[in-house]
């Protein structure tokens, strides 16, 4: 097994080991890594996973020595993306899955090429300072097609995804946090940490809240204004009265001056 989870009370943290290849994506990792992130997603008892590199390397992008002895695009046909229906599982694993719930990429070392992909499918991206990105499969050929081309332009807008889709230069974690392609930057060796601590934070607010809140703003994309609005009402209005006894409690003078800790 080169997946395994480490529970944390409602944490559970996903974590990737082939150390030896830099965790570049086989396909056994990649089924074990999709049915880790299902079995989050359906456990009532799990609010917020992290997703983790072992080794040093959060991801070196899809196995070239794998990909090497595929015997052309008919290879590829397993993965198929459908014209209606659940698409198939992504040569990347996960990177198709629609989860209900948030994920944090803890990102050490390389997260190059389908790595990269994988780290940007994720909600919130926190990366050491030693760690880079960049669409290294450009050298060879190989195209995104792991969300790489929708979800970069999304995070950092259309003109710098073109200067990192085209010329496939190294983004070191500096440039990643100033053009929005990760939310925090950390010492070396600390990504996990504050992965995991982000992530209780988050798993002790009220939930059907902040998942109404989540669906909503991921929900929005390719719709027009008016009609986002329309989704954002109708998917959270029940929260409103949900939210009456927190209410209550900042009445009672929990939470005042935007205190997040005792609430």
């Amino acid at each position: 097994m080169t997946v395994r989870i480490e529970r944390h009370g409602p944490v559970w943290t996903v974590i990737h080991s082939r150390p030896e290849a830099r965790n570049a994506m086989d396909p056994e990792s990649a089924s074990q890594l999709v049915e880790a992130f299902q079995a989050f997603d359906a456990a009532d008892d799990a609010r917020v996973a992290v997703f983790w590199g072992e080794g040093g390397a959060f991801c070196a992008g899809w196995d070239l020595k794998h990909a090497s002895r595929l015997a052309g695009v008919d290879a590829l046909e397993p993965y198929d993306f459908p014209d209606q229906g659940e698409p198939p599982q992504a040569p990347m694993g996960p990177s198709r899955l629609e989860l209900s719930k948030p994920v944090i990429a803890a990102v050490a070392g390389p997260a190059v090429a389908g790595g990269m992909e994988l780290a940007m499918w994720a909600d919130i991206r926190v990366m050491e300072d030693t760690a880079f990105m960049g669409v290294y499969c450009r050298r060879w050929g190989i195209p995104l097609i792991d969300g790489g081309t929708v979800r970069l332009p999304r995070l950092v807008g259309e003109g710098r995804a073109m200067d990192l889709i085209l010329t496939g230069r190294r983004v070191d974690a500096e440039e990643a946090l100033a053009i929005g392609l990760c939310e925090y930057v950390v010492p070396s060796g600390g990504a996990r940490e504050k992965a995991e601590a982000l992530a209780h934070d988050i798993a002790r607010f009220p939930q059907s809240c902040l998942l109404a809140d989540r669906r909503s703003a991921r929900a929005q994309h390719g719709l027009g204004e008016r009609d986002a609005l329309r989704q954002e009402w109708r998917g959270s209005k029940a929260e409103v009265s949900l939210g009456i006894a927190g209410a209550a409690r900042f009445a009672a003078g929990r939470g005042r001056s935007g205190d997040f800790g005792d609430i």
